[in-house]
């Protein structure tokens, strides 16, 4: 059963991913419909970013991934028989 402290940090956790998700769908969605002058232009980042951050997040995760394979890989091998 999980205890209050694990299911505040899952909720924030559900709460930022829903803020991140909103915040990239209007980023990218929306914005390229928006004149350039708006006001809601100042609060997001040029929109080479909307694909560049993602592909980078995307080799960062798929680095630990193989990093956390590799560690398990190393921790489980079977020392070698000498005859």
């Amino acid at each position: 059963m999980a205890t209050g402290v694990d299911q505040a940090v899952g909720s924030s956790l559900v709460v930022f991913s829903l803020l991140l998700f909103t915040y990239y769908s209007v980023w990218v969605v929306v914005l390229p419909f928006v004149d350039s002058d708006h006001v809601l232009q100042k609060y997001f980042l040029p929109r080479e970013y909307s694909v560049i951050l993602p592909g980078i997040a995307a080799v960062i995760l798929l680095l630990c991934i193989g990093a956390f394979i590799a560690l398990i890989m190393w921790k489980n091998r079977k020392p070698k028989k000498v005859d």
